[in-house]
């Protein structure tokens, strides 16, 4: 297989502060922990706190009006959860919930907003935190209307590959285990396809000795092969 090739991280929210700023704000804050399935916070809720996720994993999901749940994202170690509706004063958009046990740190918005307040250098952090995400929400739209389902699944994949290598490291053949534990239905809500069309997708990179498979595990056996499938339009 070819060899992996690190791409340079993209600090998460928690890793960009410095060890003053994250001192300050484990001292506003108190630490929680979430069993699997557990709420982090609920769609339509009142905004009074934030949560920054220290380790696991959770996904963040919109009930439609129809009463369906739909997967908008993924969030994992250094993210930080919720502080839309803190700082914009409103209900919360959506549902987080852990994938897997979750340690947390929980910070009332008062504190945080004290926490901007004394660290005003933080709130662009914050902002870029806004910025990227309305970026990658951007980018798989497009990716929607201009590539077909296997492509979406194989950037998609890539994507949680390369943010899961910053947490652990390869193994000794360069394989990356991905690690959020999604489902095959979670997957398909998160890229708009049907159950089916991943398990056809999935079949498809299997063969191609891209991926390997397991119940609500997959390993990236070629990351860069991954990379330039997703961009393949032929």
């Amino acid at each position: 297989m070819a060899p992996y090739a690190a791409t340079p991280p993209r600090p998460e929210f928690w890793a960009a502060l410095d060890a003053a700023q994250q001192s300050a704000l484990r001292a506003a804050g108190r630490p929680r922990r979430y069993p699997v399935k557990a709420p982090l916070v609920y769609q339509g809720d009142e905004g009074d706190h934030v949560i920054i996720i220290e380790r696991g994993w959770a996904k963040v999901t919109s009930s439609t009006e129809d009463g369906h749940d739909v997967v908008l994202a993924v969030r994992g170690p250094g993210d930080l959860l919720a502080e839309s509706a803190v700082l914009g004063g409103r209900t919360r958009s959506a549902t987080v919930t852990a994938l897997s046990p979750i340690r947390a740190l929980v910070v009332p918005a008062a504190r945080f907003t004290g926490f901007l307040d004394d660290h005003p250098d933080v709130w662009m952090l914050v902002t870029g935190t806004f910025v990227q995400r309305l970026d990658d929400s951007d980018r798989r739209l497009k990716a929607h209307v201009t590539s077909r389902g296997t492509q979406r699944l194989a950037m998609l994949l890539a994507e949680l590959a390369e943010r899961s290598v910053h947490y652990a490291p390869p193994a000794p053949d360069g394989s990356i285990e991905i690690g959020p534990p999604l489902s095959q239905e979670e997957l398909g809500s998160w890229m708009d396809a049907s159950r089916e069309t991943v398990a056809r997708a999935l079949t498809g990179l299997r063969r191609e000795g891209l991926i390997r498979t397991g119940w609500r595990k997959i390993t990236v056996m070629d990351l860069p092969g991954l990379r330039e499938f997703a961009k393949d339009n032929d």
